[in-house]
């Protein structure tokens, strides 16, 4: 009966121990999730202000980029 209690008991712990790790290891991944939307943000508010002070510009990229794409989609 002794052995069986001493695996138990280990079997616990080992359970615990893992319990603990993936703890760790989904905070480590919301505190990263947080990190990219931070900086998808601020991405996206630095990309509204270029395309505010510079709209001919902006355009002019979009279309060669819209034309680059379409040349690679269409296989020529």
């Amino acid at each position: 009966m002794e052995t069986i209690d001493k695996a138990a008991i280990s079997a616990h712990e080992a359970v615990d121990k893992i319990a603990g790790a993936t703890n760790q290891a989904a905070e480590a991944l919301g505190q990263k999730g947080e990190q990219l939307k931070n900086t998808e943000q601020q991405l996206m508010a630095n990309c509204r202000s270029y395309i505010s002070d510079n709209p001919i510009t902006s355009m002019g990229i979009a279309v060669a980029a819209g034309f680059l794409l379409s040349r690679v989609l269409s296989g020529r």
